[in-house]
């Protein structure tokens, strides 16, 4: 190798070490600034250390806000806590257009963060948008409802995000036969997701399911075209 393609190897290779570590502590202190500046201001002046320092203590306000979220869940847990959660939902039912925001908004956390859901815990591989083409996306649950009454088969509920962004994506209701789960854990997915592919985890199966296909190959589907008609 030439002295250039060195000095470019060792640049790339610095960029490499660095760049993930730097966007990280950047991302994290741009989080942490937030909640401070969210939260610092509400602490009463003679509760506040930076009322006594000559400095600001990063990270103070995500410590009470933290902190905050504890007590509430523990007093929550209790019949007076329950009480008052009961009489907040009766109050917020009675709002017109608050009353769907917050029953949709408390549905989502109620299945995401629930101890005992299986929402979003699998990554799986659809046939889409159309046959012999696969995408990957995020098994959210068993179809219940009008849905699954509506369709002849079993059918899952399958969140197909897109690139470079997964919070936005398509709801899929697919059915259960043609749903297959990877071994790729969700956060693998996300990362394969976010970088299109570039970042691609490795496959957990044993050997000798690796090397024979588990999926079906579909034969092409081979398109005929109308001639047009005579003049």
């Amino acid at each position: 190798m030439t002295l250039f393609a060195r000095l470019r190897a060792y640049f790339f290779a610095g960029i490499l070490v660095t760049a993930p570590i730097g966007i990280t502590l950047y991302l994290t202190w741009l989080i942490i600034d937030f909640v401070d500046g969210q939260v610092t201001p509400l602490i009463p002046s003679r509760y506040n250390p930076e009322t006594y320092l000559p400095f600001g203590v990063p990270g103070l306000g995500v410590v009470v806000a933290v902190v905050f979220l504890t007590l509430v869940g523990s007093l929550t847990a209790g019949l007076v806590g329950r009480w008052v959660v009961r009489l907040t939902d009766r109050v917020m039912q009675r709002m017109p257009v608050v009353r769907n925001v917050h029953s949709a908004l408390k549905q989502i956390l109620e299945t995401v963060l629930a101890q005992q859901s299986n929402a979003f815990r699998k990554v799986v591989l659809v046939e889409y948008p159309r046959r012999g083409m696969w995408a990957l996306g995020f098994l959210t649950g068993e179809t219940v409802g009008e849905v699954q009454h509506l369709t002849e088969d079993d059918v899952l509920n399958v969140f197909l995000p897109t690139t470079p962004n997964p919070t936005s994506g398509f709801l899929l209701f697919v059915p259960r036969d043609e749903v297959f789960v990877l071994s790729m854990t969700v956060e693998e997915g996300i990362k394969m997701v976010v970088s299109g592919g570039i970042v691609t985890p490795p496959d957990r199966r044993p050997a000798a399911e690796q090397n024979q296909p588990a999926i079906p190959s579909t034969a092409p589907v081979v398109s005929k075209r109308r001639r047009p008609p005579a003049a």
